[in-house]
C-alpha cells in the first residue's frame, strides 16, 4: 500500500465515479481501476461497490475513507511543517542573551522575527556570560547575543560583531566625579568600585583589566552584583561607582549620572555567538539576519545624530 493508493481511492470516492476521478487526477482510467482494486485486494474487502451508473462506497469504504482523509491530512501537513523548517518559519529556538550589553538590539530583533516567523516558537535564556557560553557548548543553546567571550571561554564558538560602545563611569547623582566632563582611569581607580560577581561574570573582569592594566593601576572593587539590577541599586545607593558600557544607560536610565572615561579607547563588543561545529537551524539563520539588519539601522541612526 503506497499513499498513491489512499489518494486514488479518496478522489474516486468523493466524485463516485472511475472516470471523473481519473479526468481529476490525470492518469487513466484503466490504470485507476486496477490501483483501486489493488488496495481493496491487499486489505481484503470491497470498499465499493461497482455498478454501470458508477460507484458507492460500502460500510468498510466509509470507515475506510475516513482514515484515508485524516491520513492524507497528515501527510500533507508534515510536509508542509517540514517546508516550513527548511525556510526558517517553523521550529523552536533557543537563544540565549545578556540583557543589558543586547537592549539597544534584541528587543527590536524579536519583534521583526516574530511578524516573520510566527510559526517559530522562541525561547529565552536570561543568562550569565559565562552559563551562556556553556549552554552553547552543551547544545542547549543555537546562538547567543553577548559580548565578545574571551579565547579561553569562546573557544569553539564563533563571535560576529553586531555592536560596539566605549566604557563609561555610571555614579549617584551628587558624586563628586559627577562634576567633571570625563573621568581618568586613574580617577576611577582610586574609587571603591561596584562590580559584577566574578564567580558568574569573568569576561567582565577580563574586560576591566584592559582598562586597568595599560595604566598600571587596579580597581578596587568593593561589592559584586549578581546581576544589572542590583548593580544599579548598589551604585544609586553610594555604595560606590561602576564601569559601564555607553549602552548600559538604556538599562538604568536617569538613575544614575554617566562620564565617558577619557584615556581608554577599550569598547564593549556585542554580537552573534554560535558553536562552530553547531547545527544552526534555518529559524536560527533567519533571526541572524534580522539581527545583522537591524544593527545596521541602529548604526546608521547613531552616525546621523
Amino acid at each position: 500500500m503506497e499513499l498513491r493508493h489512499l489518494r486514488y481511492f479518496a478522489a474516486v470516492a468523493e466524485v463516485m465515479n472511475f472516470t471523473k476521478a481519473a479526468a481529476r487526477l490525470r492518469v487513466a482510467q484503466p490504470s485507476l481501476s486496477r490501483q483501486v482494486q489493488d488496495l481493496e485486494d491487499e486489505i481484503g474487502v470491497d470498499l465499493l461497490k461497482r455498478s454501470p451508473r458508477g460507484v458507492t462506497l460500502t460500510a468498510e469504504g466509509k470507515l475506510f475513507l475516513a482514515e484515508t482523509l485524516e491520513t492524507l491530512k497528515r501527510v500533507d501537513e508534515s510536509v508542509e511543517k517540514v517546508r516550513a523548517l527548511a525556510r526558517g518559519e517553523y521550529g523552536e529556538l533557543h537563544i540565549g542573551y545578556a540583557p543589558s550589553p543586547t537592549v539597544e538590539v534584541l528587543p527590536r530583533a524579536l519583534a521583526a522575527f516574530r511578524y516573520a516567523a510566527p510559526g517559530v516558537k522562541v525561547v529565552l535564556h536570561d543568562l550569565a556570560g559565562d552559563e551562556l557560553c556553556e549552554g552553547l557548548h552543551r547544545g542547549t543553546l543555537e546562538i547567543a547575543v553577548m559580548i565578545q567571550p574571551s579565547a579561553e571561554s569562546g573557544a569553539g564558538l564563533k563571535f560576529e560583531e553586531l555592536k560596539r560602545y566605549p566604557y563609561y563611569v555610571a555614579m549617584a547623582p551628587g558624586h563628586a566625579l559627577s562634576k567633571l566632563k570625563s573621568v581618568t582611569v586613574e580617577r576611577v581607580a582610586a574609587e571603591p568600585l561596584v562590580g559584577l560577581r566574578r564567580l558568574d561574570y569573568s569576561e567582565y573582569y577580563r574586560i576591566l583589566d584592559g582598562i586597568f592594566a595599560p595604566h598600571r593601576v587596579r580597581p578596587h572593587i568593593a561589592v559584586e552584583c549578581d546581576g544589572a539590577s542590583s548593580l544599579i541599586a548598589e551604585i544609586e545607593v553610594g555604595r560606590g561607582i561602576g564601569v559601564v558600557s555607553e549602552v548600559f544607560q538604556r538599562v538604568a536610565g536617569k538613575r544614575l549620572v554617566y562620564r565617558r572615561i577619557s584615556n581608554s579607547d577599550a569598547v564593549q563588543r556585542v554580537g552573534i555567538v554560535h558553536a562552530q561545529k553547531g547545527d544552526v537551524t534555518p529559524a536560527g539563520e533567519k533571526f541572524c539576519e534580522i539581527l545583522r539588519k537591524i544593527s545596521a539601522k541602529a548604526e546608521g541612526r547613531t552616525k546621523r545624530a
